[in-house]
């Protein structure tokens, strides 16, 4: 299959399960344990669906938005997936010139094989920063300081890896830390991988400064176990005000289910909260996202911005995120699928297909513009009906709903003003 006969995401995850060997494929797949979360993250979009209104004019609609103070093309951008020379050559720079020439935000992962000086200047001014908690603190701070020099827009600090989540297939795909000769046999049959990786020879950059000059592949390896172990490397809620010392843009944490830690995070200076299970990676039977985001929106309320990542496929995915609260949505697989399926091509059609699907989506349903969107735009079948008729006031009250003469008002037009705070 080319690029220009995909017609969504599952096309593009098909090429990357036929171009990359399955011990690649499978580290991008994979969840923890049993994958439960990884599923439920999936499934929890397809329990909702959308009320649409109809008899309205939907011929301008609008998906831009402004986030921290930075206007965005439309409401995602690429969440942090480290190692991304290992799909492509440059993966990282790759995904950053994909989101400049989209107007969407690429954080860049701490554990990345470009340097990030290189990745900021490819990003055109979008690039975020995550970094990663190591046992010396003097390389993260470091590594925090030079991503503000490189013009990182926002920091954003991982908190969901406590310590390493079981992944089966990795162990499965590995024996005493080798491919196991299946593996080796089976990564034979994706001869335009292995000639990339060999002429790449994928290595955490980042790192480089902190080894000795010249140091091999094995040396970084043995510096990253070593520093970014979570046993050794821990992370607590100093550690969160000392990055908010460090850093004077915008600061959100990532990974947060919990709507006390989301206070708390806020209470600490974050500027937005991610509402993530790590792509269910790390904890397998932690809550899909979308499934608790209404509590963690509740309770933080305009404080910080609500963003979310995990098991989104779909623009109506983003939509639907969008209408129970998310001020803004961050992918991962789904760019990875085009990274691998068509280098940066292939990452531009990921954007492409989820921006059409978004426009699709905002004019089925008869809304103009994203900051209308609310939870009135999605049918909620609990609540209570009166007789077999059309609804009454009341009852359209109850959804948030407006009368059908006039244009409801969404309530993310209060969203606006928050996380726009500048340090």
């Amino acid at each position: 299959m080319k690029l220009s006969q995909v017609i969504e995401i599952e096309d593009l995850r098909g090429m990357a399960r036929r171009h990359l060997p399955k011990i690649v494929f499978d580290w991008i797949e994979e969840g923890a344990g049993d994958e439960a979360a990884t599923r439920g993250n999936l499934e929890s979009f397809q329990r909702h669906r959308f009320l649409p209104r109809y008899l309205r004019d939907v011929s301008r609609r609008e998906q831009s938005t402004t986030l921290f103070g930075q206007s965005h093309a439309s409401p995602f951008g690429f969440t942090p997936t480290g190692m991304q020379g290992l799909i492509r050559p440059g993966g990282e720079r790759l995904m950053a010139q994909a989101a400049a020439r989209a107007g969407i935000p690429y954080v860049l992962s701490g554990l990345s094989t470009t340097p990030m000086e290189e990745v900021a200047a490819a990003a055109g001014g979008r690039m975020w920063y995550q970094p990663y908690p190591t046992a010396d603190q003097a390389i993260v701070d470091d590594l925090i300081r030079r991503a503000r020099d490189a013009g990182a827009t926002t920091l954003v600090v991982t908190a969901d890896l406590p310590v390493e989540g079981l992944r089966l297939r990795s162990l499965r795909n590995r024996r005493s830390g080798r491919p196991n000769p299946g593996v080796v046999l089976e990564a034979l049959r994706h001869p335009r991988w292995i000639l990339d990786y060999l002429r790449a020879d994928p290595r955490l950059q980042d790192l480089a400064p902190y080894a000795r000059a010249g140091a091999s592949r094995r040396e970084l390896h043995l510096l990253f176990g070593r520093e970014y172990t979570p046993v050794r490397a821990k992370q607590t809620w100093s550690d969160l005000e000392r990055y908010r010392r460090l850093w004077p843009r915008s600061l959100v944490v990532k990974g947060l289910v919990s709507p006390s830690d989301a206070l708390q995070a806020v209470e600490l200076g974050a500027d937005g909260i991610v509402v993530s299970n790590h792509g269910g990676r790390q904890l397998e039977r932690a809550p899909a996202p979308l499934d608790v985001l209404p509590q963690v929106r509740a309770a933080v309320g305009d404080r910080a911005a609500i963003l979310l990542d995990g098991g989104i496929r779909r623009g109506s995915d983003i939509v639907t995120a969008l209408c129970l609260g998310a001020r803004f949505v961050f992918i991962g697989r789904a760019a990875l699928y085009g990274l691998a399926a068509g280098g940066q091509a292939g990452v531009s059609r990921a954007v492409e297909l989820l921006q059409e699907e978004i426009d699709l989506v905002l004019g089925q349903i008869g809304c103009t513009a994203i900051d209308q969107l609310g939870p009135e735009w999605l049918w909620q079948p609990d609540l209570p009906r009166q007789g077999v008729g059309a609804p009454s006031r009341n009852t359209l009250s109850l959804v948030g709903c407006a009368p059908p003469v006039a244009v409801p008002a969404g309530p993310a037009a209060a969203r606006e003003t928050a996380g726009g705070r500048a340090r």
